[in-house]
């Protein structure tokens, strides 16, 4: 049960003395180093861990999106893990310019299996941790200061050797005070810089300090404020690549890596959409497309996420969220009407001015920089509007509804996804757009027509044959267009109609386009819609006449023959 006054039973975080902090003024300009650790820390954390296979799949996505630096393994804890490092070392299946980098604890004879795993490797990172948080210090390892100090050291002395003994690898240290975020910043630096002087980095080779939120303690600024503190009190700074290794145990994790960064930082560690143990790793497709919306390319190739992400629910054994930031398969997706909307228009403004700076409302990037449609931008379920019924039509069927026209037939689709509950497809709203206006063709049906004119004069003869329940006959007018000449024939026939407005435009392209017209008439004082299709304009607007009139004198409701079961 939740108590009535957490504070008896929870310490807020304390704040870092850092008054003249200078992250919150600074930019993301240029990408950090990125180092996926999808192989050891991701797959720590899954139900079942990846076998060598998946491994190998997982490795090889990793090189391709362009990982240069790629944790493989925990090989002194686990066979499968060191038999992975090994396959991927005696098989060559390192480029050249990629690290590959594993994880120790701070044990001899574990060092000495994890420099085993490692022979024969072109260029690997080991990277060696050991707790220095006060709790863990107490509880976990009855350690003080010093003698956690000591550990470090100790682990370092020996890994320099052992690096030292074997020069044909080109090799860099990490080192990590393991829960640097819950550590006291003094003794952070404490030990790191004793690290420091055993390992002897230099600028032109320089050694990793890890800075890890391995669990997620407080706000985004404050771990700005550590690492910013850090940075500064650190002797040396030019010799070290400071890293980041958060969490998201508070659901912050990225918002901590962005603001690290703007802190000082030159490295990030995490996975491909954030899996870790509890909530999760950093995400690095999250962090990396945060950039790219701000004008700064990554780095890495997202150009096409989803083959990307099911590969990953492949080896993970775990589903992405159909929301995840980018890469879900409904984050460019938009059932609400008032976002259709809003997306129809910008969409429109994008295509009269493509090499315009992207300015399109809901979407903070193109779907196709990431090799997504705009397919399944809008789609329609019951919370949807005129928009979203629109573009449907326009994007997949070309047809392309006046304003008035687009009101009205969104309350069609609007009562059929209320009455279903489900979601409509395109092809749905198609159907219910040719069973509402294009096959209207009872009880008049336009069968054929003739035109003919005077030398130089305005005025069209129209001889047309309609049908009337199937029995056909002949009508005659004349007016200054086909379709005012129709309108005279049909009011000649005591079928009065005026029309209020009228729209057309072609639909496809070259011998096979065809002619949509749109009208609005007023019969008996009423407004009606009518629409027809096909490859003589005169016909289309003639049969999008005739359409209102049976509209109009249908006895049926707008909607009554528009069913769940004829589109589904």
């Amino acid at each position: 049960m939740m108590l009535d006054n957490p504070a008896d039973k929870y310490r807020p975080f304390v704040a870092v003395d850092l008054p003249d902090r200078q992250w919150p003024n600074r930019r993301l300009e240029t990408p950090p180093q990125w180092c996926s650790v999808d192989l050891r820390d991701g797959n720590q954390a899954l139900i079942d861990p990846m076998d060598l296979e998946r491994k190998q799949r997982f490795f090889d996505l990793l090189v391709k999106i362009g990982f240069k630096q790629i944790e493989v393994g925990f090989p002194s804890a686990s066979q499968t893990d060191f038999d992975f490092v090994r396959s991927l070392i005696e098989q060559d299946r390192v480029p050249d310019d990629v690290s590959i980098q594993v994880l120790t604890q701070a044990r001899e004879h574990l060092i000495d299996r994890t420099f085993e795993a490692l022979e024969g490797a072109k260029n690997a990172i080991v990277h060696v941790y050991n707790a220095t948080d006060p709790v863990f210090r107490r509880v976990v390892f009855n350690v003080d200061k010093d003698e956690c100090v000591q550990i470090a050291v100790e682990a370092t002395e020996q890994i320099r050797k052992r690096m030292e003994a074997a020069p044909e690898t080109n090799w860099t240290f990490q080192y990590s005070p393991e829960l640097f975020s819950t550590t006291e910043l003094n003794f952070a630096v404490e030990i790191v810089e004793a690290v420091m002087d055993t390992f002897a980095p230099s600028v032109e080779a320089p050694m990793i300090v890890n800075l890890p939120a391995t669990v997620e303690a407080a706000t985004p600024n404050h771990y700005a404020d550590q690492i910013e503190w850090f940075c500064r009190q650190v002797k040396h700074r030019d010799s070290l690549i400071v890293s980041l290794h958060p969490h998201n145990d508070r659901g912050t994790g990225v918002a901590a890596a962005e603001l690290g960064i703007m802190a000082g930082a030159d490295r990030v560690e995490g996975t491909l959409f954030g899996n870790g143990e509890r909530t999760g790793n950093v995400d690095i497709v999250t962090l990396a497309m945060n950039l790219y919306t701000q004008g700064v390319h990554p780095e890495l190739d997202f150009s096409n996420i989803t083959p990307i992400m099911r590969e990953v629910e492949h080896c993970n054994q775990l589903p992405v969220h159909p929301r995840h930031p980018y890469v879900g398969d409904l984050v460019f997706t938009a059932f609400s009407g008032s976002h259709q909307d809003a997306i129809k228009k910008g969409m429109a403004e994008r295509r009269a001015n493509p090499e315009a700076m992207w300015e399109v409302p809901y979407l903070p990037i193109d779907p196709m920089d990431v090799g997504r449609s705009y397919e399944a931008v809008i789609r329609v379920n019951s919370q949807s509007g005129k928009g979203g019924v629109s573009y449907l039509l326009e994007q997949e069927h070309g047809i392309e509804l006046p304003r008035r026209l687009s009101i009205e037939f969104s309350q069609v689709v609007q009562e059929v996804a209320d009455r279903t509950g489900k979601e409509i497809t395109s092809r749905m709203i198609y159907q219910a757009f040719a069973d509402e206006y294009l096959e209207q063709n009872e009880p008049f049906a336009l069968v054929g027509h003739r035109l003919s004119s005077e030398p130089d004069s305005p005025r069209v003869h129209l001889e047309a044959q309609i049908a009337q329940n199937g029995e056909r006959r002949t009508i005659r007018g004349e007016g200054n267009g086909p379709l005012a000449a129709f309108v005279r024939a049909l009011a000649a026939e005591g079928q009065d109609v005026e029309i209020i407005d009228y729209h057309e435009h072609s639909r496809g392209q070259g011998a096979d386009a065809e002619a949509v017209a749109y009208v609005e008439v007023r019969i008996d004082g009423e407004a009606v819609f009518g629409a027809g299709i096909d490859e003589s304009i005169t016909t289309a607007s003639m049969n999008a006449v005739m359409s209102a009139i049976n509209r109009k004198l249908s006895t049926q409701a707008p909607a009554a023959n528009v069913t769940a079961e004829s589109l589904a």
